[in-house]
């Protein structure tokens, strides 16, 4: 782990296979990084060009652990050591298993989002893409002990993809249902439910007159303070190294 005055490389994990969206992550998070921070922005070579269901995250969560196997890689090969990981899909898919593999600290832009959302107001909803996500978010919420801080987790009912292809009328329909959560849930903050809003929070902020936490850029800043205090993945008891052993069939090159 690096000293606070050292430089640090973050990689950007876009568990989708849209390179546009990993792009506008990697922008969005390059903006809010320190002057001595590098970010880099990947997505795996296959599976779910969006993801919008338990299916679909459990197919890119392993596309996730081949990224940071690849980042890892990287360090040992003599490329540029990657100090932290971001798993940017509001379903953090594959977190505790990346954990497993890495001692660089590994964010998911849900649980960040989350933890700056209760620093900054008492009560947040969570505004989405589609309503079949709430429930994963709500699960997400349950799982990380901060459902008791979010009024309520609402749906634009927007695809993922249209966040790339038709962009403003996503904006609107988002800013609508913030604006209704803003009147309707009592609130102080709202969080965006989809990495693929990661580049709307300003438009939103302004729009909405709320505090807007977008994952992307929380998960990002979180990262910077952990290898700033040389706090990395811990390896002692259940995020241990995964124990050396035989995989098989598609599955032999994960073996050890």
């Amino acid at each position: 782990m690096k000293n606070r005055e050292d430089t640090m490389h973050i990689r950007l994990i876009n568990p989708n296979t849209t390179a546009s969206m990993t792009a506008k992550i990697g922008v969005a998070g390059a903006r809010v990084a320190a002057a001595g921070t590098q970010v880099s922005a990947t997505n795996p070579d296959a599976g779910p060009v969006s993801i919008e269901s338990h299916f679909d995250e459990a197919v890119s969560a392993l596309g996730v652990l081949d990224e940071i196997r690849r980042g890892e890689r990287e360090g040992t090969d003599g490329g540029e050591r990657v100090d932290a990981y971001v798993i940017a899909c509001f379903g953090d898919p594959g977190l505790l298993a990346a954990r497993e593999l890495t001692t660089a600290p590994v964010i998911g832009i849900a649980e960040a989002a989350f933890h700056l959302a209760t620093l900054i107001s008492t009560r947040f909803s969570v505004v989405t893409t589609l309503g079949r996500t709430c429930i994963i978010a709500e699960h997400l919420l349950q799982n990380y002990g901060f459902a008791h801080h979010c009024r309520k987790v609402r749906a634009a009912e927007i695809p993922v993809l249209d966040l790339e292809d038709d962009g403003a009328c996503a904006l609107g329909r988002i800013i609508d249902e913030c604006r209704r959560a803003k009147t309707e849930d009592g609130i102080g903050a709202i969080v965006l439910g989809c990495g693929g809003m990661a580049d709307l929070t300003d438009e939103i902020r302004e729009a909405v007159g709320l505090p807007i936490v977008e994952g992307v850029t929380a998960a990002v800043k979180l990262a910077e303070s952990l290898v700033s205090l040389r706090l990395g993945t811990s390896k002692h008891g259940d995020l241990a190294f995964p124990r050396a052993k035989t995989f098989t069939g598609r599955f032999d090159y994960l073996g050890s």
